[in-house]
C-alpha cells in the first residue's frame, strides 16, 4: 500500500465511527463488502445482499461509508 493511501485511510478512520469496529481495515481489507464505482465521489453501489441495519447504507443500495468509498474510488478495491 502506498504511503499516501495509508495516511489518507488513517485520516478517514480517525474522523468516523464504525459499528463493525473497522473489521475491513483490521483484516487488511480482505473482509470487505463488494461495491461498484458509479462515478459519484461520495457514494459507491453496495453489491451486498444484506445491507439492512448498515449505518452507511442509503437509498437504492448506495454506500456512503467514507472509507469504503475511498477504497473503491482511489484504490480500486
Amino acid at each position: 500500500m502506498l504511503e499516501e493511501h495509508k495516511t489518507e485511510i488513517e485520516k478517514i478512520i480517525s474522523g468516523m465511527e464504525c459499528a463493525e469496529g473497522f473489521k475491513c481495515y483490521q483484516s487488511g481489507f480482505k473482509n470487505l463488502g463488494h461495491t461498484k464505482d458509479i462515478g459519484i465521489d461520495s457514494f459507491v453501489e453496495c453489491l451486498e445482499t444484506r445491507t439492512k441495519g448498515c449505518q452507511f447504507s442509503g437509498m437504492s443500495h448506495l454506500c456512503k461509508c467514507p472509507l469504503r468509498v475511498y477504497l473503491a474510488n482511489k484504490m480500486n478495491i
